[in-house]
């Protein structure tokens, strides 16, 4: 069985401030886009639900309330299938994306392509794209370092 302790391993920002100067920038990139905070905040919930990790799924709780998403969204989301009539068209299309591509070991289905790429335009996709992929390099750091929630 394999050990693994909750201490914080390693405080990336403490040793080098510039090391997350690259993932801020993207997070500008993301937040500067069209896509609304609210929606924002379920792709990191979700993909951090998948990832397991906690730090980031505290912060993004936080996040989506205070972008007014409906907490039965927040609440549900772990089985947004089985309560899809909570969820709009949008974010149904964006969650299932979010989970293809975080666990991209099957690929992104051409059925959730086209569901995402017909919900949003080309721009909005690249949006979403690069807030899932961000989210999952975010989750990762956290993970292996076991950062704190502080």
């Amino acid at each position: 069985m394999m050990t693994v302790s909750t201490t914080q391993r390693l405080d990336i920002s403490a040793v080098d401030k510039r090391a997350y100067a690259p993932l801020l920038d993207m997070e500008k990139y993301i937040h500067g886009g069209s896509l609304g905070e609210g929606l924002l905040a379920l792709v990191k919930l979700r993909a951090s639900q998948l990832n397991g990790c906690a730090f980031c799924l505290n912060m993004h709780a936080k996040e989506a309330r205070k972008a007014g998403v409906d907490q039965v969204k927040v609440d549900v989301l772990a089985g947004w299938d089985e309560a899809a009539e909570v969820y709009s068209d949008r974010e149904r299309a964006a969650i299932r994306l979010t989970e293809e591509v975080t666990e991209i070991g099957e690929g992104v289905s051409d059925e959730t392509w086209n569901d995402a790429s017909t919900a949003f335009n080309d721009q909005e996709m690249v949006e979403l794209l690069m807030a899932i992929s961000a989210i999952n390099v975010w989750n990762r750091l956290a993970v292996s370092t076991h950062q704190r929630l502080d």
